[in-house]
């Protein structure tokens, strides 16, 4: 037994060697990754005891749900960026390389640093142009979830997607241990039905509310196992504060980009506000199994390609015969909005446009779009792929009755 445990180790060894150097230090991670849905981590090689990131700024195409592909701007490929992840008192060494059609730079948004490396073009350093690659390094003094953005024609490129989540693991892992911890960028988006670009002109007046640059039903589900301890990290650089509530559970708000907060000062709530400009961090047991919904509550953040100039029609009477008479001047005209919208996702729209409101649930038309996913908690599963629908114990599920006589 003693020789196979040492030749275990042998095995074990030599494959590790074998690995690319890449890949061999991410193997020993001495934290447990946080998970990006939608989303991916920047790998680092290990360079004189620095750790070395590589960003490339650029254009990418980015699907929000199937039926739309939005022509973005992000970071190795993607909007968000992929997540940069170390560990407290690491030194970090990243590389970014501007492949936009203008200038840029990187601000570490909440990180302790050097004023040079802070990134706020023009003040802190030259504007990286086109071509450029330019380094930042600097210790991490902190632990915490923060971010990265440009500080160089901001408006324009975060308009366009541009941010990215950069988690700092504490030196001493904390207790009790977190079993799963996920970071959600919030995003806002003016795409006019019909196009694909976003118009960073527009200030207030959005029509697409994301999560990690994707919308429901584009949005893939958060899986946990039953017993889990579980975080969420909400970062929000739109121009509007997002409330996200979580349906069956409280949670406690345990930390923001200002740092922890004080086991005294926590409290139980459904709904965390995430500022302009921070990130929010809550956590909780999964005790409770189910298909839970999770989402902004502001409810026209859970729609989809919305028009405001649409008038009112909820409670005026369209007969049928009216309906016809304006068929005649414009074809292809629909009466709607009479009784509400719910039912109406399926007429014709513009190209590379979504319903307003979608998605499909084991009971029919979820009718939700934007800000909106699903918390899947199982008990006994073994991998975190989509369960499938929740199958209700006999009993505990609504039905229709017979009306109770008064």
């Amino acid at each position: 037994m003693k020789h196979r445990s040492i030749l275990g180790f042998l095995v074990w060894f030599v494959a590790l060697l074998l690995l690319p150097r890449g890949a061999a230090a991410q193997a020993k991670l001495p934290y447990t990754p946080v998970v990006t849905p939608n989303g991916s981590t920047l790998p680092f090689t290990m360079k004189d005891g620095v750790k070395e990131f590589h960003l490339t700024a650029e254009p990418v195409k980015r699907e929000f749900a199937p039926g739309m592909i939005v022509n973005a701007w992000g970071y190795n490929g993607s909007t968000p960026g992929p997540t940069i992840e170390a560990v407290e008192g690491d030194r970090v060494r990243i590389f970014v390389t501007n492949k936009l059609p203008e200038r840029t730079s990187v601000h570490w948004h909440g990180i302790l640093l050097p004023n040079g490396m802070d990134g706020v073009a023009g003040l802190n350093q030259p504007h990286v142009e086109p071509g450029e690659t330019y380094a930042y390094e600097f210790t991490l003094k902190q632990n915490g979830v923060y971010m990265y953005h440009p500080h160089s024609d901001e408006m324009v490129q975060m308009a366009m997607g541009m941010s990215g989540f950069f988690v700092i693991h504490p030196k001493v892992p904390e207790q009790p241990k977190v079993d799963r911890h996920f970071v959600v960028m919030l995003g806002e988006w003016f795409v006019e039905p019909g196009t694909a670009t976003p118009n960073p002109n527009i200030m207030t007046d959005f029509n697409l509310f994301t999560f990690n640059s994707r919308v429901f039903p584009g949005t893939d589900p958060w899986v946990v196992k039953k017993g889990e301890r579980v975080r969420f990290t909400f970062g929000n650089l739109t121009m509007d504060s997002h409330p996200m509530h979580v349906h069956g559970y409280t949670f406690e708000e345990v930390s923001t980009d200002g740092g922890r907060v004080p086991v005294s000062a926590r409290r139980p709530e459904t709904t965390v506000n995430v500022p302009v400009g921070s990130t929010r961090t809550v956590e909780m047991v999964a005790n409770v199994e189910g298909d839970w919904a999770f989402h902004c509550h502001k409810s026209h953040h859970t729609m989809n390609a919305m028009s405001h100039d649409v008038p009112n029609m909820i409670g005026v009477k369209q007969p049928a015969a009216l309906e016809d008479k304006v068929k005649a001047i414009l074809p292809g005209y629909m009466a709607m909005g009479e009784t509400g919208m719910g039912n109406m996702m399926e007429m014709g729209r513009p190209k590379n446009t979504l319903p307003m409101m979608a998605g499909d649930g084991p009971f029919g038309a979820v009718e939700m779009g934007g800000m909106f996913t699903i918390l899947k908690v199982r008990a006994g599963i073994t991998s975190y792929a989509d369960p499938g629908w929740y199958k209700n114990p006999e009993g505990t599920l609504a039905k229709k009755v017979p009306a109770p006589k008064p």
